[in-house]
């Protein structure tokens, strides 16, 4: 088992300079990202019980975007990475 790992929608969205909260570069990363994109983009790569949570990230409280909470061995910037690449580029 992994260590608990928590995703945010904020960390792909392109409209977010780094320091709002993008964790990716903006190559990857994507307009209006939605949890569920992001969940799909996990079970892709195989990981699976990855849970939708209603919490939101603490610096965009307001947008009520919704977390992802998983399990994974590696870094988080690698997890972050490796999703942004298998997100559906539909938007």
């Amino acid at each position: 088992m992994g260590t608990e790992r928590i995703l945010y929608p904020c960390y792909f969205n392109s409209t977010l300079t780094r320091a709002e909260g993008r964790r990716i570069p903006k190559a990857l990363a994507l307009k209006s990202p939605k949890i569920q994109d992001i969940e799909r983009a996990a079970r892709k790569i195989g990981i699976s019980g990855a849970v939708i949570e209603p919490n939101s990230h603490p610096a965009h409280w307001l947008h009520r975007e919704g977390r992802l909470r998983l399990s994974w061995e590696g870094s988080k910037e690698s997890l972050i990475r490796k999703i942004a690449k298998n997100i559906p580029e539909k938007q």
